[in-house]
């Protein structure tokens, strides 16, 4: 591998922009010059070895850069990154330099072997590796202090220096995909691996997700709508649909985690190693030895972490839920009044507003849950987690149970405080569809028109000057860094979570929550597929093997939805008056068919395996194939001592 970098050196190749740098404005030269220097030097120099460029426009030289890479420099990035590809024999190995021929498609000219995706991860990677050696702040900015280690761009981030870094779009790649995915209204599977090669594992899974779910539900959607027709006010029937519900949710789920491990099994990220967490940028603390790496970095005490959760986040997130209880409260006052009104009006107008309510709480929930996120990430970051993972559970964890309550809350208190289906039925109806109406504005149609008013006066300013390609690089350039950035996927899965809520923890009393979650899932593929392509920047790949903790939050949801379909089954009128003597065994009875069902949910889920048996041979195989490989350098250095 070194006689490789050393070879690097020598090569010269043509630049092509991957990813953008936009420094501040005003920046010193001296940091430029500083920062330009460490990010083409040698590895052997503590640089990163790879090309930039100034953006040339009309008004000359901007603080905008462009970074690329040699094709070699790239391939040896995709082996420092541990990127899986397919062989030849196709089977999926660890990329390396040295068995580079054994690979599928791969030739020495054949500059398409990486997606550009994964260049741009590639480079995304060693910028983020480039480590002070033994500067002690950034040249021109005293204040930006460094020690041996510390990540630079991380450090030019914190500082206001960078301002942004984003990989930049490929405008024929984009056209074409835009025209599989959403360009033409279709019966059919999303282009799941075009995704992937352009966006990345991540969002390519949400999508698989998003379709699978779609999909999933159909059945349930498809059994409901003659529940609906026929049998509206006879739970009797209910039972069947309620337990055929219930079992079909843990289906889905497990079945999810097969399709998952064949789709990331193909992209190569079931089989790459977990990468050493380096501190979030948001983390800081005095310097200390970290006791895993024996590297100098912040330290934060644990106990003082601990303090922040347990006495100022946890009381917070309690106030909020007490407040979030106290709307509700309000929200019945209202719907009472409604009642009253319609009571003693009886007009048309008078039944319209007895939904009224129902639609202002669905907007006010919609708000409260928003403002909330924003208080739950400047308190997560306060908390100061050291490494990413630790900061996403925590807000997941905050943001999950204040949207379970703030959503669900007034639904549990309808069905076991009050006892009156008929609202329930109707509050379920209003929530989920206002909710869906209002997402689908917020996350979509909103930026996109937006974006598209930008976009206009863009053009206006540059038509002008359109001349050449530098130039229509540059407008491009411009376009991009000024649309917002998508800030992941926690927001999607969130909605999918809430939707599941709605048709699952209700579905003996509302079955037509299924056809509206289907109709919704439908529209809202093509709505985050214009989002992704249209209205945000591209954002880096991340390779992920799985959907992460929202696996264990929709199995969570599962088991709940479990609980409260037999208690609404065993209350119902029908139910009561098999057991006219004794309530006890009414609840014993109930109590006893729930267990039996949560026993048959966990038999299911353990019986069903995660992977396939063909993806859990080809992972044993490549397993004893490193031990035998490991085996045989060991003995090697035997031999040399």
């Amino acid at each position: 591998l070194m006689e490789s970098w050393s070879f690097l050196d020598t090569v010269e190749s043509n630049f092509r922009p991957l990813v953008v740098i936009e420094l501040a404005k005003g920046t010193k030269e001296e940091t430029i010059e500083w920062f330009t220097k460490r990010i083409v030097d040698k590895k052997a120099n503590g640089g990163a070895q790879l090309l930039i460029k100034p953006l040339v426009t009309e008004n000359g030289v901007e603080n905008i850069y462009l970074v690329g890479a040699s094709h070699l420099r790239l391939l040896l990035g995709a082996e420092t990154v541990g990127l899986v590809k397919e062989c030849s024999d196709n089977s999926m190995r660890t990329f390396t330099y040295s068995s580079r021929k054994t690979f599928k498609d791969f030739a020495d000219d054949n500059h398409n072997f990486l997606t550009m995706a994964e260049c741009q991860y590639i480079i995304k990677h060693e910028l983020e590796n480039l480590r002070a050696k033994n500067e002690k702040m950034i040249p021109g900015y005293p204040q930006a202090k460094l020690y041996p280690g510390k990540s630079i761009v991380r450090r030019l981030l914190t500082s206001g220096i960078l301002v942004q870094i984003f990989p930049l779009h490929d405008s024929e790649e984009l056209k074409k995909l835009r025209h599989s995915w959403y360009g033409r209204v279709k019966v059919g599977y999303q282009p799941l691996d075009d995704i992937r090669c352009y966006f990345g594992e991540t969002i390519a899974l949400y999508f698989g997700f998003l379709e699978y779910f779609t999909f999933a539900l159909i059945p349930m959607a498809v059994i409901g709508i003659p529940y609906y027709v026929f049998a509206w006010e006879d739970y009797d029937k209910y039972v069947m649909f309620a337990t055929f519900n219930l079992l079909w949710s843990t289906v889905i789920l497990e079945v999810w985690k097969r399709i998952c491990s064949i789709l990331t099994y193909r992209w190569g990220t079931l089989l790459m190693k977990r990468q050493f967490e380096e501190p979030r940028p948001g983390f800081h603390g005095v310097l200390g030895i970290n006791p895993v790496t024996g590297r100098e970095e912040p330290v934060y005490s644990s106990f003082k972490r601990q303090l922040r959760i347990y006495l100022v986040s946890l009381p917070f997130v309690c106030l909020c839920l007490y407040f979030s209880l106290y709307v509700m409260m309000i929200y019945f006052d209202l719907e009472q009044w409604a009642l009253d009104y319609h009571k003693e009006n009886e007009s048309n107008f008078s039944s319209l507003m007895l939904y009224v309510p129902s639609i202002i709480y669905a907007v006010v929930i919609e708000i409260m849950n928003r403002i909330y996120r924003y208080a739950a990430e400047f308190l997560t970051s306060w908390e100061n987690h050291r490494l990413e993972s630790s900061y996403q559970n925590h807000l997941i964890l905050k943001v999950l149970v204040f949207n379970f309550l703030n959503c669900f809350a007034s639904l549990f208190y309808i069905a076991f405080v009050l006892f009156d289906m008929k609202l329930l039925r109707q509050s379920l109806a209003t929530l989920l569809i206002t909710s869906q109406i209002l997402n689908q504005f917020a996350e979509s149609l909103l930026p996109y028109w937006l974006q598209k008013r930008y976009n206009r006066r863009m053009k206006k300013q540059m038509c002008s000057q359109k001349t050449g390609r530098d130039l229509s690089l540059a407008e491009q350039v411009h376009m991009e860094k000024e649309m917002g950035t998508y800030l992941g996927t926690f927001d999607d899965y969130l909605e999918l979570f809430l939707q599941f809520g709605y048709v699952s923890l209700f579905s003996c009393v509302y079955p037509l929550a299924a056809v509206f979650a289907v109709l919704n899932n439908i529209t809202e593929i093509y709505s985050d597929a214009l989002k992704m392509c249209r209205v945000y920047k591209r954002p880096f790949a991340e390779p992920t093997a799985n959907i992460g903790v929202w696996q264990l939050a929709f199995e969570t949801m599962s088991v709940i939805s479990v609980v409260t379909n037999c208690i609404l089954i065993g209350m119902s009128p029908q139910v009561d008056a098999l057991f006219p003597d004794s309530k006890m065994d009414l609840v014993l009875t109930v109590a006893l068919v729930e267990h039996l069902l949560l026993a048959i949910k966990f038999i299911m889920a353990f019986v069903i395996p995660d992977k396939p048996r063909d993806i859990q041979m080809k992972l044993a195989k490549l397993e004893f194939e490193s031990l035998e490989a490991l085996k045989q350098q060991v003995r090697a250095f035997q031999m040399q001592l």
